[in-house]
C-alpha cells in the first residue's frame, strides 16, 4: 500500500497517510493529525519499495 506525504497549510505539520490506489481516486479527505485541518498539501517524496528478496 503507497504511503503519501503531506504537509499541512495551517500549522505546517508533516505527516504520512497509507491510501491504497482505489482510496486514491475516490480522492479522499485528508486531514491534519496535529490541529484536524482540511487544508493539506501533498509532498513530493521518492519511491521506494520493500521486498523479501534481499538484492
Amino acid at each position: 500500500m503507497p504511503i503519501y506525504e503531506y504537509v499541512c497549510k495551517e500549522c505546517n505539520h508533516e505527516f504520512m497517510v497509507s491510501l491504497t490506489l482505489h482510496e486514491v481516486e475516490m480522492k479522499p479527505t485528508v486531514r491534519c493529525p496535529h490541529c484536524n485541518s482540511d487544508k493539506v498539501g501533498k509532498k513530493f517524496s521518492a519511491f521506494t519499495a520493500k521486498t523479501s528478496k534481499k538484492s
